[in-house]
C-alpha cells in the first residue's frame, strides 16, 4: 500500500500571519493592525533655539559705528579733533611800530595830495588817522597803548603830510626840486607852515586822531 505523500511544511510567516494584498509585513487574519506612528519616527527633536546658535550677539549699535566710543571726538566721526586757538593780537611792540609806519606812509600820501591841488581838505586828515588806527590795531590788538600812539602818529602823519605840501608848493613857486627845499630849506617850510596856520589847520591835527581812535575801535 503507499501511503500519500504529505506536503511540505508551509513555511512561518515573521509576522505570525498570512500576507494581505500582496504585503507581506501585513497581519494575517485576526492579528491586530500595527498603530500609526504619533511621533517623530526619530525620536523627539529639541525645541527650536530662540537665540543665536553661537551664543548671543552684542547689541546692535546705536551710534555712528566710525565714531569713538570713549567720547573722543573721531577724525572722521564728525567733529574735529580740536578746535584751533585764535591768534593772539596782543603785541605792543607791533603795534606801535604799526603805527609808526602807517603814519610816515599816510603822512606822505597826505602831502602830495595836498601839494598837487594846493589846499587842505579834511577828509584826507581823517583818512591818515584811520588808516594808522586801524592798521595798528589789527596788526598789534587793540589795546590802549596802542590806540594812544596811533592817536599820537596820526598826529604826527598829518602834520608830517602839512610839511610836504607846502614844500611842494614852494618848490613849484621857486623852480627847485621838491628834495631841494624840504631838505636844505626845512627850517623855512616849518617857519611858513607856523605863520600861516589857522583853526582849520589845528582842527585837522585834532580830526586825524580822532579818526585814530575809531580806526583802532574799528579792527579791534
Amino acid at each position: 500500500m503507499s501511503q500519500p505523500v504529505q506536503p511540505p511544511n508551509q513555511p512561518q510567516q515573521p509576522y505570525g500571519g498570512q500576507p494581505v494584498d500582496g504585503n507581506p509585513y501585513a497581519g494575517g487574519p485576526g492579528a491586530p493592525a500595527p498603530a500609526a506612528p504619533s511621533g517623530n519616527p526619530y525620536g523627539e527633536q529639541p525645541p527650536a533655539p530662540t537665540g543665536a546658535p553661537y551664543g548671543q550677539h552684542p547689541p546692535a549699535p546705536t551710534g555712528n559705528p566710525f565714531g569713538n566710543p570713549q567720547g573722543q571726538s573721531a577724525p572722521f566721526g564728525g567733529g574735529a579733533p580740536f578746535t584751533p586757538a585764535p591768534p593772539a593780537r596782543n603785541n605792543l611792540a607791533l603795534g606801535v611800530l604799526v603805527a609808526l609806519g602807517a603814519a610816515i606812509v599816510a603822512g606822505i600820501l597826505y602831502g602830495v595830495i595836498l601839494g598837487s591841488i594846493e589846499r587842505e581838505i579834511g577828509y584826507a586828515a581823517v583818512g591818515v588817522g584811520f588808516l594808522v588806527g586801524f592798521a595798528a590795531a589789527k596788526l598789534g590788538g587793540a589795546n590802549p597803548v596802542t590806540i594812544a600812539a596811533a592817536a599820537v602818529f596820526s598826529v604826527g602823519g598829518v602834520y608830517f603830510g602839512q610839511l610836504i605840501g607846502y614844500a611842494m608848493v614852494m618848490a613849484d613857486v621857486a623852480h627847485v626840486s621838491f628834495f631841494e627845499v624840504f631838505l636844505d630849506h626845512f627850517d623855512t617850510v616849518t617857519r611858513v607852515w607856523k605863520e600861516e596856520a589857522d583853526f582849520m589847520r589845528y582842527l585837522f591835527l585834532a580830526l586825524g586822531a580822532i579818526a585814530a581812535v575809531g580806526g583802532a575801535k574799528k579792527a579791534g
